[in-house]
């Protein structure tokens, strides 16, 4: 249970930065518990809805959130979404979860080769 606890305050830190506390959740879940895939993404569901709404006040009060380019990304998500809770809910555990698993390594090998945008000057 202590290792659940540490993981949640871990992945709290790392969704308030934006960078997604699911990638570090959703597995420590499956290492630690016995849950299935698809719970895990349940339960993880869940820990976002609150941690989100933390960081979007924060992130809005710092000028940090466009919102013009917000608002289309808004609806397309939520459409997605729908279609990707359908989409995981109709597939077996197994598949969902070697899907995951590549989805986070190609992010990986991605960021690792992202090359560095040239910047103004200003530090943010």
């Amino acid at each position: 249970m202590i290792g659940v606890l540490l993981v949640g305050l871990l992945a709290g830190v790392i969704s308030g930065m934006g960078i997604g506390g699911g990638t570090l959740l959703i597995p420590a879940l499956l290492y630690f518990t016995d849950l299935s895939q698809q719970q895990a993404q349940g339960v993880n569901l869940l820990y976002f809805l609150p941690t989100a709404v933390i960081a979007l006040i924060t992130h809005v009060k710092n000028g940090n959130v466009a919102v013009r380019t917000a608002k289309p990304l808004i609806w397309t998500g939520l459409a997605g979404a729908v279609g990707g809770a359908l989409l995981a809910v109709w597939m077996e555990a197994e598949l969902l979860r070697r899907l995951f698993g590549g989805f986070l390594f190609l992010m990986g090998i991605l960021e690792v080769c992202k090359k560095k945008k040239p910047t103004d000057g200003k530090e943010r």
